[in-house]
């Protein structure tokens, strides 16, 4: 059985689209933050389990985690639209018994037509790759027994993405063959380079030491 784990935060306008792509799933557990639009309203019309957690995508996520009832999880931003052929791809990576061990992740696009999104996307796919770093935009694919042994999500406020698949290690990351479509709004708020900046800025602090309740505050 897959469960797929979304933790969300006042994600009323876009979470419709990332549940109606869901459809072939087994179970969808929403774990909400607080928020204060109609997340939560949203969530329960479209068939979603929803839990009530403290704010922080780590502490969401693993909230999530606890509620959801199967073998398989996949974790997923409220902000990220999973691409047809998506099921099939995730599928295929959980009939491979070798994959228990691994976790897998879908290519990083944008919904931008703007021509720094293609490079951002090539940026990601080669992130992803050389540095077995993709983030929690391209969805996390894993068995419940192996994130348990790895330590399961930290409640991080923020970089418990990048915390996760550290602790998996780059040789044990699968690139899954669909498309996780992300949102272009901070990028449109911000400005491309801008927001991009602020990524790379986060990222650096987070290696460098930082606590990542710091991070939080520059990257919102």
């Amino acid at each position: 059985m897959l469960s797929i784990v979304i933790p969300a935060l006042n994600a009323a306008a876009l979470l419709p689209a990332t549940l109606q792509a869901l459809a072939a799933a087994e179970e969808i557990v929403v774990a909400d933050g607080g928020s204060t639009d109609q997340t939560r309203a949203v969530a329960q019309a479209l068939g979603a389990h929803l839990i009530a957690t403290p704010r922080g995508r780590g502490v969401q996520l693993a909230q999530g985690v606890a509620a959801a009832r199967g073998e398989w999880l996949l974790l997923l931003h409220a902000d990220t639209r999973l691409a047809p052929g998506w099921h099939a791809a995730a599928q295929r990576f959980m009939a491979d018994p070798a994959n228990r061990s691994r976790a897998g992740f879908f290519r990083f696009a944008l919904d931008a037509e703007h021509r720094l999104a293609r490079r951002l996307e090539r940026v990601v796919a080669w992130r992803s790759r050389a540095l077995g770093l993709p983030y929690g935009d391209q969805g996390l694919l894993i068995a419940r027994d192996f994130l348990a042994a790895i330590g399961g999500v930290r409640p991080l406020p923020l970089m418990e993405d990048v915390d996760l698949v550290r602790r998996i290690g780059r040789h044990r990351l699968v690139a899954l063959d669909a498309d996780a479509v992300t949102s272009d709004a901070r990028w449109r708020r911000e400005g491309w380079r801008r927001r991009s900046a602020r990524n790379l800025a986060c990222l650096g602090l987070y290696f460098a030491g930082a606590p990542p309740r710091l991070i939080a505050r520059l990257y919102d």
